[in-house]
């Protein structure tokens, strides 16, 4: 268990957002407000750093639950920042009309994903603003997040942070308790969340995350999710990388 100054930890990531706005030459962000708590996080740090003016949210909602976007709403009110609404449920009918017929569960989240990511960017040229990730240390280490969708974006404040130290500065900042308490979901499909979807809490998570990166020898308790933790690690390199490319050449 890795000790965490919270207090000090908000202003660090809150200096870190300001500066790489003012060196971007950028008058602000954009960030998917999805109703959970990394997203709420995120926002209020933005806020706290950049102002009510320089951070507009977007609910992007695609076949998400109501509950969801109340929350998203919810946060919205609590920050007073500008935001947009776009159901984009539509444009992934018309889509999986053309290209996609057939599509199976997980790649029809991912493109739900990936329309999200392409709305934020549209907005964000728009307004000459970087659009703001909102991935953690544990999901960017499993790589649970969908490549060029919720990964697509130009800063990132909290992938140093595990999910249980998200939690702590959401208590911090004042994220609503409704938001903290629920379990964490993309809200991809009906009844999905991520401890279901992964099969282990995210408390066994982090622990294995940090086990990991401090080379400590495991336990017999957790050498299974380590190995998972691990395994998912190593499968999903290439969403943590540059695209690799051929350095192959032909001499004459």
């Amino acid at each position: 268990m890795r000790k965490m100054d919270v207090q000090k930890t908000t202003m660090l990531i809150e200096d870190w957002i300001r500066m790489s706005v003012e060196k971007a030459c950028c008058t602000g962000v954009v960030i998917g407000l999805s109703g959970g708590i990394d997203s709420a996080v995120v926002a209020d740090l933005c806020t706290r750093a950049l102002g009510v003016d320089s951070v507009f949210g977007m609910l992007l909602p695609c076949e998400s639950s109501k509950n969801s976007v109340d929350d998203a709403l919810t946060v919205v009110a609590k920050l007073g920042i500008r935001s947009q609404f776009v159901d984009l449920a539509p444009m992934l009918d018309a889509l999986t009309s053309r290209v996609g017929r057939g599509l199976g569960q997980l790649p029809r989240a991912n493109l739900k994903s990936r329309l999200r990511m392409c709305a934020l960017y549209a907005m964000a040229n728009q307004l000459n603003r970087l659009v703001c990730g909102t991935t953690n240390m544990t999901e960017l280490f499993l790589g649970y997040f969908t490549k060029y969708g919720d990964g697509g974006c130009d800063i990132e404040p909290i992938t140093h942070l595990l999910k249980r130290e998200v939690r702590e500065i959401a208590k911090l900042v004042g994220v609503p308790q409704q938001i903290i308490d629920k379990p964490p979901s993309a809200d991809l499909w009906p009844g999905q969340t991520d401890e279901g979807e992964m099969g282990y809490t995210y408390d066994q998570l982090d622990d294995a995350v940090l086990s990991l990166i401090s080379g400590q020898r495991p336990n017999e308790d957790s050498k299974v999710v380590e190995r998972f933790v691990w395994n998912r690690f190593n499968a999903t390199s290439h969403k943590r990388a540059i695209p690799s490319s051929c350095t192959a050449f032909e001499r004459k």
